[in-house]
């Protein structure tokens, strides 16, 4: 399941996803309906959900401040909100790179998507890199 953040609410967003994307792809606003979701309850939430992998553009809240945990995923995609549309290709290319091809893979780790390498952290909070 990929959970999207709201600042990406838009079903264009939602429909290129799935356009490769096999599973369930939903708003974090569908994990609490009718409530404001705010950024500190995010995880709590994700762990109540089976092996979601939350994409978001709101890196400064969630890159090295969110711990790692077996039951998610955290992309962080550090754009501005008028480059948002980017999100569901480069999404795309994550998911098919080795390391985080498979939801049993990405579990545990919160990744950091740049413009040539990716950041990413797990349970150990060890930070690795890897180009793409």
């Amino acid at each position: 399941m990929i959970v999207v953040d709201e600042q990406m609410h838009n079903d264009r967003i939602y429909q290129a996803i799935r356009a490769y994307y096999p599973g369930q792809v939903i708003s974090i606003r569908a994990l609490r309906p009718g409530t404001l979701v705010k950024d500190d309850n995010i995880p709590a939430l994700l762990i109540g959900t089976r092996q979601p992998t939350f994409i978001t553009i709101n890196s400064d809240d969630f890159w090295l401040k969110v711990a790692a945990h077996r039951a998610y995923c955290i992309i962080n995609f550090p754009l501005p909100a008028e480059r948002r549309f980017e999100v569901p290709g480069m999404l795309r290319e994550v998911l098919q790179l080795p390391l985080f091809k498979t939801k049993s893979q990405r579990m545990g780790h919160i990744l950091h998507v740049g413009h040539t390498v990716i950041s990413y952290y797990g349970l150990d909070r060890q930070l690795h890199h890897v180009e793409w």
